[in-house]
């Protein structure tokens, strides 16, 4: 009887029978670790009124993106695909800004765009953050098609060039790249920030 009572003894109390400085550690504790935001509790905190005009430079920056889809996607979506008629559809009016956007200044406008918009855009703390944040993840978005551009150019354009496979890859970013656009056009003009898995957390890291 005696070793039972010292077992029992060594045996932790039950949850119910711990002491009110334990309980109140406990559920501290519980708060402080449901207050570590996430990327949309976050975002939530910049979150302010947008005016229009906030929402129509936020969504215009996104054709930057699109027409870096367009130019890499050109020679294999462009015809004998099944999205040709949706890509030629939106070729057609963006025809003259990609002219001006890719063959003026030598071929430099993109270079001089995107070091305007990140130095006097992003990095400018007077403008809108909203502005800032749709700017930045406008050019992350550009810097993803720009790497895979340079991925097929030097490594797997010798290899599936002209194959079903290169077909199927352009298809897939040009789609993606439209679907990532257009949601993001549409929630900026709705005055809402566009959520991108991993491109709006990078973004979010430069705009604080």
């Amino acid at each position: 009887m005696i070793n039972d009572a010292a077992k029992l003894s060594r045996e932790p109390p039950p949850l119910n029978k711990l002491g009110h400085r334990q309980l109140t550690a406990l559920s501290c504790a519980n708060k402080q670790f449901n207050k570590i935001p996430h990327f949309g509790e976050r975002i939530m905190a910049w979150r302010g009124s947008t005016s229009p005009s906030d929402r129509i430079f936020a969504s215009l920056v996104y054709l930057l993106p699109l027409m870096d889809a367009i130019v890499l996607c050109f020679n294999q979506v462009g015809s004998g695909s099944f999205l040709s008629p949706i890509f030629n559809a939106i070729v057609k009016p963006l025809a003259p800004l990609i002219g001006i956007y890719y063959f003026s200044l030598g071929g430099f406008m993109p270079l001089i765009v995107f070091f305007a918009l990140f130095m006097l855009v992003v990095r400018n703390e007077g403008i809108a953050h909203f502005i800032r944040f749709n700017t930045m993840q406008a050019i992350l978005i550009g810097i993803v098609l720009s790497l895979v551009s340079i991925l097929w150019s030097f490594i797997l354009a010798p290899i599936f060039g002209g194959s079903l496979i290169a077909q199927t890859l352009f298809n897939t970013i040009f789609l993606g790249t439209l679907v990532a656009v257009g949601y993001s056009v549409i929630q900026s003009a709705m005055g809402r920030y566009a959520e991108i898995p991993t491109i709006s957390d990078a973004a979010y890291t430069q705009v604080r």
